[in-house]
């Protein structure tokens, strides 16, 4: 795991939903998975220059805050890690088009990068369709983005001669979510059936930190539309019982503060 990478994992696991932590509390928990203060400071400073974390002073300590846009997509990301439930497809599909200059190329770029995290493919260059994306998020990331005048919204009902499995053929590709699924299993078979909550609490950031990765490749199809055999639901469903698990054997470690 790389520094700026985990820090992120952090915010989403131990400090969501609050938005803001103390740097030492950052570095507190840094340390125990190996990073040096040098590095973790430096990580920090590196993800403010970008706008991801914004700096606040409380007294003489030194606070960082997600920026809205990234809090966002921690919201997502918790939502679909920890808020698991079976989406009722009501047969619809949301429907997603752009035509962004190539002026803006940077942000369109990195909006379709989170796309994918709310659950749209794009069968076609300029559309992107899902059958459960919430729209409310939808806007939101438009917004982050600037991307208002660009992107139409559309809800509508698939008429083509094709089975729905086709246009999920085509929208969706999901070979690198499997092998990272595949990947999380791994993970989760090596796992002691009883750690010690320094154990515990480095098991459970490199866990959730392969999780909320794969959730980038991953458009978490309902049941009836995924393809036979891909068994991310299934994964996701364990994760969070061996999530549960290794923050109930962590608790020591995560009930502590940082020393003042």
């Amino acid at each position: 795991m790389r520094a700026r990478s985990t820090l992120f994992t952090l915010y989403t696991e131990l400090v969501y939903p609050d938005d803001t932590v103390w740097i030492g509390q950052l570095v507190h928990w840094m340390e125990r998975l190996g990073f040096s203060e040098p590095a973790v400071r430096a990580a920090v400073s590196r993800s403010a220059a970008r706008g991801w974390v914004i700096p606040e002073r409380k007294g003489r300590r030194a606070y960082y805050r997600l920026s809205p846009r990234v809090y966002w997509q921690v919201r997502q990301v918790r939502r679909r890690l920890c808020e698991m439930h079976d989406a009722v497809w009501d047969g619809y599909w949301r429907i997603l088009v752009y035509a962004v200059p190539e002026g803006l190329r940077s942000q369109r770029d990195k909006f379709r990068n989170e796309l994918v995290l709310l659950g749209y493919g794009t069968p076609a260059a300029g559309v992107w369709v899902s059958p459960t994306a919430d729209l409310e998020a939808t806007r939101e990331l438009v917004g982050y983005y600037g991307l208002e005048p660009y992107v139409e919204f559309f809800r509508a009902e698939r008429v083509g001669a094709q089975p729905e499995s086709r246009l999920v053929e085509r929208a969706f590709h999901l070979e690198e979510a499997a092998e990272r699924y595949r990947a999380l299993n791994a993970r989760m078979d090596a796992l002691p059936p009883d750690p010690a909550p320094e154990d515990a609490f480095v098991n459970l950031v490199r866990l959730v930190h392969e999780a909320r990765k794969v959730l980038f490749f991953d458009p978490g199809l309902p049941p009836e539309l995924a393809p036979a055999g891909f068994d991310g639901r299934r994964t996701l469903q364990r994760f969070a019982r061996v999530r549960k698990r290794l923050r109930e054997a962590a608790e020591p470690i995560l009930a502590e503060a940082a020393i003042t």
